[in-house]
């Protein structure tokens, strides 16, 4: 078994983790979760983020074959397109971003979304491989933060997106629209049911109470062992109970709206209007007391 040469890149502003993954004998490879830097103050688009991992493939002579997403993130926007722009990778995602898409195509008037996944080149099924060199990529459908996400075995090591996050933190959030925390836990056993060896690649990190650096990668073991919301011994409807009552609290993700939007297009923008914009929208709930004809 080929053991994966793993670079991290740390984006603070959205707290996410992106990985450069690549066979050290061929020098091919794949990017997960890759981010495009969204200002959405001034809704402005930066590539700094894309730029930074592709001068590190390029000092590592690494050929990127794929883009793998884990799901449609809601917390960040993914620079996927510009990666395939430059390099021709194919953007990969699990299959059950269809009921995604199916969910969110009308919350935003998606009309343009092609809704059977076209927006992506492959989408892939639980137990699917992906062969890059000498690595082989096996896809685990691990449902639950959304009904598609997936995680990448490659070698000795799993990407587990958003299903687990550093054993002092936890796991996370089941109340976006398709989540399920009882599904979320079903995930959570499969990874942990891995040989305790080994390592586990999160997407995000918060830095935990009481820890002064980020941190984003552990093991089956110390998830076993530590983990705050769902270390052996915790039950289902134990985990249940509390994920549920946690998800009530939590506010929404600062950049929802905007990542939905785009990452489940696979990256692109909606399409420019006549004045050649591109605009994202925002649905608008009404309270109950709130007449809509005064509104306007």
């Amino acid at each position: 078994m080929t053991k994966p040469m793993i670079r991290a890149f740390f984006d603070e502003p959205t707290f996410t983790v992106t990985y450069l993954v690549w066979d050290p004998e061929t020098r091919l490879g794949v990017v997960i979760d890759p981010v495009l830097d969204f200002d959405v103050a001034s809704g402005s688009v930066d590539q700094t983020s894309v730029d930074a991992l592709l001068e590190a493939a390029d000092s590592e002579s690494v050929t990127i074959q794929w883009v793998l997403e884990t799901h449609v993130h809601a917390d960040h926007l993914s620079g996927a397109p510009l990666i395939k722009a430059r390099t021709g990778a194919k953007v990969a995602i699990g299959e059950h971003v269809r009921d995604v898409q199916t969910i969110f195509r009308p919350i935003f008037g998606a009309d343009d979304l092609k809704s059977d996944g076209a927006d992506f080149d492959r989408l892939l099924s639980d137990g699917e491989i992906i062969e890059v060199g000498g690595l082989t990529i096996e896809s685990i459908h691990t449902p639950g933060h959304t009904p598609a996400d997936l995680s990448y075995k490659i070698g000795d090591a799993v990407f587990v997106g958003d299903t687990l996050f550093m054993p002092d933190y936890g796991t996370a959030r089941a109340d976006f629209p398709g989540g399920s925390a009882r599904q979320l836990y079903q995930s959570i056993r499969k990874i942990l049911s891995l040989p305790p060896e080994t390592r586990l690649f999160m997407c995000h990190d918060y830095k935990a109470p009481g820890r002064d650096e980020f941190a984003w990668e552990t093991t089956v073991g110390a998830q076993r062992e530590a983990n705050r919301h769902v270390h052996q011994g915790i039950s289902e409807d134990e985990f249940v109970a509390m994920r549920e009552e946690r998800d009530r609290s939590l506010p929404a993700p600062r950049l929802l709206i905007p990542s939905i939007q785009v990452n489940m297009r696979g990256g692109r923008f909606p399409p420019a209007e006549k004045d050649g914009v591109r605009y994202l929208k925002i649905p608008v709930k009404l309270k109950a007391g709130v007449d809509e004809q005064q509104l306007g």
